[in-house]
């Protein structure tokens, strides 16, 4: 049994570290991209005959508290109105629908090409919703919002000029948050967020590797989604699906790290967990469809296809996670009752450089946001902590999560509520979406609580502090994470 806790405990440990060189690589990049400046063709906006039509997609399902200001946000955005097509493709099943009408009939009666879509059934979810509206789309692009996006008006501006060179399908934008310091939680997922728009998106960009469409905030070329094979609902992340399909069809994906596009972070654990939920599973669901293609495509690089196999088995490291987690205790009584192995476990420890890369690659991306003082260094060291006690607190929820996906079990779509919320004295109390069930996984996560408690415990009793951090690590993430479950049920 020794035996086979340390073999496994390493080999978690082995596959950290490849995956964290593969985060150093796209350092690399993210570094190189700075120095490298590019002259792209572009269209002329302000030459009538060279702007081209475009459409915005707006999916929205039971948007009560941000439908509003989703619409009349979006009528701002300065673009000729000759030229821009609205649609709000609601699949809506309460009384949103009528208040969306309403506001969609105002809209129209100033002029704006707005239209209000419905279906009878919710089929494929948002992929659907999103077909179903391409199929009567006036653009030769589409522009996707989700219903907490707030695009700056000069948006479509920055983005579709871009579509000059013919091989480009895809141009994303890096998301920002209107509600980052609402709480800790908001906070950590910022943190999260930056770290993805800024390095990995800007990283794989620059080093001609696959990235993906976030789902929103960003523009496709019509023929692109068509030559693609179209929006498909047989995973949870399709953006992430189609995003795959369409590069292996050798579109260009134009990735563009300065053009921010605010948002509303989840701030109750609940709709942080049913968002991590939907992505994690939908990105195994991703690996399983895609990962095969990718490798036998000739097309690609080894390089390309490395990158993007770690890409799509991303959300998987959550197991390799809670494995290297769950045996660490084990092994921190193996290695007092065999010192003759000392020299293994010394080895072993080498692997935590990993720690140092993800340090050094996320630090990389605070500093771009909040500078480099000795001030922000100290509230990153505050954040890093904080953002993988939390993720660690998180892994047994998304690994149940990554298995389903990968053993092909279907589930709904399940959107994740918004609550209109930017300010720090705004409340999400009395949200008619909030989900008010608790889980069953909430008492495996309050036993890892308490498992890694003892393992706090132990390294007082063995004295011996080399797994002291990571425990206690363990022990805050799993706490927060069940406390924050049960508080925003009140």
């Amino acid at each position: 049994m020794d035996t086979a806790i340390i073999i496994f405990y390493t080999l978690a440990s082995v596959l950290i570290l490849f995956y964290s060189i593969s985060q150093l690589n796209l350092l690399y990049y993210y570094l190189r991209s700075k120095s490298k400046k590019e002259e792209p063709v572009v269209f002329n906006l302000s030459n009538p005959g060279e702007t081209p039509y475009v459409t915005i997609q707006l999916p929205i399902y039971n948007e009560m508290y941000v439908v509003e200001r989703l619409l009349r946000n979006i009528a701002g955005i300065d673009y000729p109105m000759d030229k821009l097509e609205v649609q709000v493709l609601d699949d809506s099943t309460d009384e949103s629908i009528e208040k969306s009408r309403r506001l969609v009939k105002e809209l129209q009666q100033e002029g704006l090409d707005i239209q209000h879509i419905t279906r009878q059934q919710r089929e494929g979810f948002k992929a659907g919703a999103l077909k179903e509206g391409l199929k009567v789309a006036k653009g030769e692009f589409i522009a996707i919002f989700d219903s907490d996006f707030l695009p700056k008006k000069d948006w479509l501006q920055k983005t579709v000029p871009y579509f000059k060179d013919p091989e480009i399908g895809v141009v994303q934008t890096r998301w920002g948050h209107v509600n980052r310091d609402y709480s800790l939680l908001t906070k950590i997922q910022a943190f999260a967020l930056d770290f993805h728009f800024i390095m990995e998106q800007t990283g794989r960009n620059f080093g001609k590797h696959f990235i993906n469409f976030n789902g929103t905030a960003g523009i496709w070329r019509k023929a692109c989604i068509e030559d693609a094979g179209n929006w498909s609902g047989d995973t949870l992340t399709e953006d992430l699906d189609l995003s795959y399909r369409a590069q292996m069809k050798k579109w260009k994906f134009k990735y563009l790290e300065d053009v921010e596009t605010p948002a509303e972070l989840p701030v109750v654990m609940s709709a942080a967990r049913s968002q991590q939920f939907r992505w994690n599973k939908g990105a195994a669901e991703n690996f399983q469809k895609n990962y095969k293609v990718l490798l036998r495509d000739r097309d690609q690089t080894t390089g390309t296809k490395i990158h993007g196999f770690f890409h799509l088995l991303n959300s998987s490291f959550f197991i390799v996670l809670l494995l290297l987690a769950v045996l660490s205790v084990p092994v921190l009584y193996i290695k007092n009752m065999n010192p003759q192995y000392s020299w293994f476990f010394n080895f072993i420890a080498l692997f935590t450089v990993s720690a140092l890369i993800f340090l050094i690659c996320y630090w990389v991306t605070w500093s771009k946001l909040h500078g480099k003082s000795f001030r922000s260094y100290l509230n990153f060291t505050g954040m890093f902590f904080a953002f993988f006690s939390v993720a660690m607190g998180l892994s047994l929820h998304n690994s149940l999560a990554v298995l389903q996906g990968h053993f092909g079990k279907r589930s709904e779509f399940v959107r994740t509520p918004k609550f209109n919320i930017g300010k720090v004295k705004d409340s999400w109390k009395g949200n008619i979406y909030l989900n008010k069930s608790l889980s069953a996984t909430i008492i495996l996560e309050f036993l890892l609580w308490l498992y890694f408690g003892f393992a706090i415990y132990s390294a007082f009793k063995l004295e011996d502090y080399g797994l002291f951090v990571f425990h206690l690590m363990l022990f805050a993430g799993f706490g927060f994470v069940v406390l924050k479950s049960l508080t925003n049920k009140t």
